[in-house]
């Protein structure tokens, strides 16, 4: 007699074929669940497509994405750019990129409300100069230059107080093939106030400028020039390293605002350090190590460690947690990621307390979550296609390397966890019919390790198919009491013989329990394992940086 139901069933279908009319296949070639355009928007704004995944190329990425924005914008345009401000000023993406490029696209919308909203909210997105020559860059690939575009970048300007407009111009002087000279030429600001206006024209003419009539039809005076302008020539005349250093301590000077020739002093530095705004802490221990500031057991590196370790300070810059990754892992190395190609590059042997520091300022950098108390499976895909393109652009940092640092900020809250890696054997059927090797491996790591050492450890398991699948059905075939899976992977399941969501329902009735599915997408793809019509799943965007307290909120029940 024919076996027809191996061919269509309801409880148990192949990843391969469709187990439901709503789903759709990914990318691998098995079906899952599409995701929604504001659900893809969010995924976009945060993780971006620098690299692109291991089935698609970081440009069809991208062009999936921008079609994803202009369908939000199409549908709810204010809405769209809402979204975008809330995501990009409260801190959750590792960059600000994404919102960057979401922005420009509805800054050249077809709708009038749309565009006045984007470009309204260019302060709120691009808050330094780097964001505003980005934005630049990027607007211009979708329009021109219009009444609209000229009144946003001049107000970005004119609205800043005087003294803040003067540092962004020392500070982020030129990038993307702009400079403030150029905006300014572009907008034509109407200044202020007086001090706008010399403040302008230094920009423009440098120096010699405020002696020239101005708009206005007179000189104006070097006295309307801000405190720290005026400084800030002093410093770039400096000759000695006395003057460089006092000037640096009296007016917070950072080190893009130093000639070259001052950038390998280390009594510069030490200067530097007294002020110095974490991201750029973050961004140059690999310089203040090779020049021999930060040495084993020094005065400096104590103070770093101790900045780096500051949870106040972390959460006043703002600082995301793959900002301190990225940190570690090219600290650690003691070389930058191209130094391999070029000569006399910049190296350093890494000093203990720093990167002890790095390890614990990881967990810091996510919100603070209490505990739920509910038992959880930090299930890792840990297939092929995990170990393709990396997280927001950070080299080495494949999806595979960053979902055991983010299970390791869930593991750190939580007291009853366990942590598996999945991943199909040969064939796709190993840990569904027990042929070939096990598709699923307890790991025995935990928070208490060095974050690199996890790091280290998961990067060197072997790999095979996507089955995202295996946790459910190694829970229930073991008896494991689970209240919440949490499952991090790029939805690229296609070799199981269940789907994931048949998977977790037979796991609730075999053991009785109302268990919960969290899937924690870490890459912007347009898929999910999620069953969107099942309350007891949640989708969501990997290193969020409120992704904890979302994720124990839906643990606890909290909606």
């Amino acid at each position: 007699m024919a076996d027809y139901l191996k061919h269509f069933a309801a409880l148990v279908t192949p990843q391969r074929q469709k187990a439901r009319a709503d789903q759709v296949k990914n990318s691998a070639g098995g079906f899952a669940f599409a995701l929604d355009a504001w659900a893809r928007l969010d995924r976009w704004l945060i993780l971006g497509a620098e690299g692109g995944t291991y089935y698609a190329t970081e440009r069809k990425l991208t062009v999936e994405n921008a079609r994803a924005v202009e369908a939000c914008l199409a549908a709810d345009g204010p809405r769209a750019v809402q979204r975008i401000v809330d995501i990009s000023s409260s801190g959750r993406a590792p960059k600000n990129a994404p919102a960057i490029f979401a922005l420009a696209i509805a800054a050249a919308d077809a709708k009038l409300e749309t565009r006045q909203a984007a470009l309204a909210a260019l302060p709120e997105v691009c808050r330094t100069g780097t964001d505003l020559f980005h934005f630049t860059r990027d607007v211009q690939g979708f329009r021109k230059w219009g009444r609209g575009l000229r009144s946003a970048v001049a107000a970005w300007y004119n609205d800043k107080p005087v003294d803040r407009g003067a540092y962004q111009a020392m500070k982020y002087q030129q990038r993307d093939g702009f400079s403030h000279r150029d905006l300014l030429r572009l907008a034509h600001p109407v200044a202020p106030t007086p001090q706008h206006d010399a403040l302008y024209r230094w920009i423009v003419g440098g120096i010699e400028a405020l002696g020239k009539e101005s708009a206005r039809g007179k000189a104006l005076p070097m006295s309307d020039l801000p405190d720290a302008v005026r400084a800030f020539e002093s410093l770039r005349a400096a000759t000695n390293r006395k003057q460089v250093t006092a000037l640096i301590r009296q007016h917070r000077f950072t080190h893009e605002m130093l000639l070259t020739e001052w950038k390998n002093d280390p009594a510069v530095w030490e200067a530097l350090l007294e002020h110095m705004p974490q991201t750029a802490l973050l961004r140059n221990l690999g310089k203040m190590t090779a020049i021999g500031l930060l040495s084993p057991m020094s005065d400096a590196s104590r103070r770093v460690a101790r900045q780096l370790t500051d949870a106040g300070r972390l959460r006043a810059a703002r600082i995301h947690p793959i900002a301190v990754l990225s940190a570690l892992k090219v600290y650690e190395q003691g070389h930058g990621e191209r130094a391999r190609r070029r000569a006399n590059a910049l190296s350093w042997t890494p000093v203990r307390e720093v990167v002890d520091a790095l390890n614990e300022a990881f967990y810091l950098a996510f919100r603070e979550v209490e505990p739920t108390g509910k038992k959880h499976l930090l299930a890792l895909d840990i297939s092929g296609s995990m170990t393709s393109g990396s997280i927001a652009g950070v080299p080495g940092l494949t999806p595979r390397v960053a979902s055991a640092a983010m299970a390791m900020a869930t593991a750190r809250i939580e007291r009853e966890y366990g942590v598996v890696g999945f991943s199909a054997a040969p064939g796709g059927y190993g840990g569904k019919w027990g042929g070939g090797v096990s598709g699923l491996t307890p790991l025995s790591i935990s928070p208490e390790q060095r974050l690199d050492d996890v790091l280290r450890a998961v990067n060197g398991l072997p790999f095979g198919g996507t089955d995202c699948a295996l946790p459910m059905v190694w829970a229930k075939r073991n008896r494991v009491e689970v209240d919440a899976f949490v499952i991090y992977t790029d939805n690229e399941t296609w070799a199981g013989g269940v789907h994931p969501f048949q998977a977790l329902r037979e796991y609730r009735q075999a053991m009785g329990r109302p268990a919960r599915l969290i899937v924690v997408g870490m890459t912007s793809t347009g898929f999910s394992i999620a069953d969107p019509t099942d309350p007891g799943m949640l989708d969501v965007v990997g290193f969020d940086g409120a992704a904890p307290q979302v994720m124990a909120d839906f643990t606890r029940g909290v909606s």
